[in-house]
């Protein structure tokens, strides 16, 4: 197997299983797997974040968190806001912030698996190269 397909499959396949195990935990809510990643980084944001923020740090488009954002207020996950959705600060309601924790708990859960039989070095190494990899591709593409 080439470097290329070797990396892609491997990034692919954590995708996949970390999507199927956020879906598990999101349907008893009536919602998408994808969307337990906005409520992951709403609940850190603690303070709340915009919407626009939220799109920058997913790397989601603004259609895909303004569907997520009505969803999670439609079912009091998040506080309602004014007009002025994109800019207003998105804020966990106590209910967002348990359903959250929960998800919190359970993506920790999963990392702690997945990385069963890796050293704190490797650990390490592996976020390092993969951060590396990730702003070398953002530049490819910049550039493009």
């Amino acid at each position: 197997m080439s470097r290329f397909e070797q990396f892609t499959v491997s990034i692919f396949s954590i995708a996949h299983y970390w999507n199927r195990i956020a879906t598990e935990e999101m349907r008893e809510h009536g919602l998408k797997g994808t969307y337990a990643f906005y409520l992951l980084i709403l609940y850190t944001a603690g303070d709340g974040i915009t919407a626009a923020r939220l799109c920058e740090m997913t790397q989601r488009d603004k259609a895909d968190v303004s569907r997520a954002v009505s969803l999670f207020q439609e079912k009091g996950f998040v506080e309602a806001y004014g007009e002025n959705r994109y800019r207003a600060p998105i804020k966990l309601t106590a209910k967002g912030k348990r359903i959250a924790a929960k998800i919190r708990k359970k993506a920790d859960s999963a990392l702690q698996t997945a990385g069963e039989g890796l050293s704190d070095e490797m650990r390490r190494n592996m976020y390092e190269a993969l951060d590396i990899i990730s702003a070398n591709l953002k530049e490819m593409c910049d550039d493009q």
